[in-house]
């Protein structure tokens, strides 16, 4: 009963952000409550002297706390360095990068890279708006259709976007299934193992289909130099991508210095690095300290005045972008603390003691099909993968994902990647990135399903597939 009650929540969820129009954050909750006021019912009715929740309010708040003080702060540093990418042209000089690098000569497949880095540190829908210019002027120099460039970049961006941190959607699903600090760097290189063929999957829709569709979007009035004019001096290719750089270096360092390499006379674990290096390490590869350095590398190489417009209005939008993904954060961690606090964890395991079929790369597939199932009816890629995040965390030991790899949690990193893979699938009308595609390209409703929805509902199985392979060969 306790079971069905929580599909009945995810349910609620769905029908209440997509129906009603309620905010994620109060959606998720009042499912909470729901779900925890409903099991105490279930248990009185069933003859249970003591609630099964002995204190929900505990429960929940504790459950909102713990998620926000593991990652809150990594969350606002990622969109603060993301902001001022955005504002400073910095997203504009990474393009200009790859651009001197390919030239004219292959112009779709520049687009996909130049989104997929992009959206590394900056959000998907706002990297498509800033280099929308470019899409426009690229297409007019080199003569390839709009509709392709549109769908190069919308996927290119759309796969790290999902899959790869810094970007606080991957971050927070990665911190609701347990991984901590020490794993977050292997979250992003198999997140970048994945997005690869996710991306190119995008970009071969966006040169065999899309590229046979219309759009009525004029041609462009302006040069890309005309446009990057309008951002002044741009800043230098080290200053542009030192702020993503440079913290994933950190963060690689630490997990090198981390790797055991046996064990002494006494048994202890022999680690690769040690003494003061070992200290140093891993502190600055510790992800919070990590992305600070990466904030303040943003600050002193990239702005070009350290005023108030800078230092407060820019951070300031940073910190209400950032604000949002925390709350819904937070609620999906006081949801997985009242689901964890419920025995259906106990029921799944029992359930599947004989059954095979969820356990393992079954389990990947069910985390890709819940978390699709919320993307689709809800529109919000951060809130899905924070949503079935939250709900499978529970049930991992359960279903086989939480298996090591040495010191690698890769059960928990699979299980981000089906999430984000799920979290792809599609981007239609109730999603704000579907909009900013369609109205930024000029595709009427009937071509961007063509175009923007079925490339995402393309990367998305392309991902579940790569993650699927991935689960047969280390689960």
């Amino acid at each position: 009963m306790i079971v069905g009650l929580l599909f009945a929540c995810i349910i609620f969820i769905v029908f209440a952000t997509a129906k009603w129009k309620l905010h994620p954050f109060m959606s998720i909750i009042a499912a909470t409550y729901i779900l925890a006021l409903g099991t105490n019912l279930i248990g009185k009715l069933s003859g249970q002297s003591a609630p099964i929740i002995a204190d929900i309010g505990s429960t929940i708040t504790s459950g909102f706390g713990s998620i926000i003080a593991s990652i809150g702060l990594v969350i606002i540093f990622g969109t603060i360095i993301g902001k001022v990418l955005e504002k400073t042209g910095a997203a504009i000089k990474m393009a200009e990068v790859v651009l001197r690098l390919l030239g004219d000569r292959h112009p779709a497949i520049a687009m996909s890279i130049i989104g997929w880095i992009v959206s590394l540190p900056v959000f998907c829908d706002s990297g498509y708006v800033i280099l929308s210019s470019l899409k426009k002027s690229l297409a007019k120099r080199t003569g390839v259709s709009v509709v392709t460039l549109s769908v190069a970049l919308s996927t290119g961006l759309y796969a790290t976007h999902t899959l790869v941190p810094p970007t606080p959607g991957p971050i927070a699903a990665a911190s609701n299934v347990g991984i901590g600090p020490a794993g977050l760097f292997w979250v992003i290189v198999v997140g970048i193992i994945v997005s690869i063929p996710v991306a190119l999957a995008g970009h071969i829709w966006a040169r065999t289909v899309a590229s046979k569709l219309p759009s009525t979007l004029e041609e462009a009035t302006e040069t890309f130099e005309e446009y990057k004019e309008k951002f002044g001096k741009l800043p230098s290719a080290w200053a542009a991508f030192g702020p993503i750089i440079v913290p994933i270096v950190l963060l690689a360092a630490a997990s090198i210095a981390n790797l055991p390499i046996g064990t002494d006379a006494d048994g202890n674990q022999l680690l690769l690095v040690s003494g003061f290096a070992h200290t140093l390490l891993t502190f600055l590869g510790t992800p919070v300290n990590a992305l600070f350095i990466g904030v303040l590398l943003a600050i002193f190489t990239l702005l070009p005045k350290r005023d108030e417009e800078n230092l407060t209005k820019l951070m300031g939008a940073g910190l209400v972008d950032a604000a949002i993904i925390i709350m819904i954060t937070g609620a999906g961690g006081a949801l997985g603390a009242v689901i964890k606090a419920t025995p259906i964890a106990d029921y799944v395991k029992s359930m599947v003691a004989d059954n095979t079929a969820f356990v393992g790369v079954g389990a990947l597939l069910l985390a890709f099909v819940i978390a699709a199932i919320l993307k689709t009816a809800q529109g919000s890629t951060t809130a899905a993968l924070i949503i079935t995040s939250t709900i499978m965390y529970p049930l991992m030991p359960s279903l086989g994902l939480m298996e090591m790899m040495g010191s690698v949690p890769i059960g928990q990193i699979l299980t981000v990647m089906a999430i984000g893979a799920g979290s792809m699938a599609v981007s239609h009308v109730n999603d704000s990135y579907f909009w900013v595609v369609s109205q930024f390209s000029g595709m009427n409703l009937k071509t961007a399903y063509k175009a923007q929805t079925m490339a995402t509902l393309v990367q998305g199985i392309t991902g579940i597939i790569v993650v699927c392979i991935l689960g047969a060969i280390f689960l």
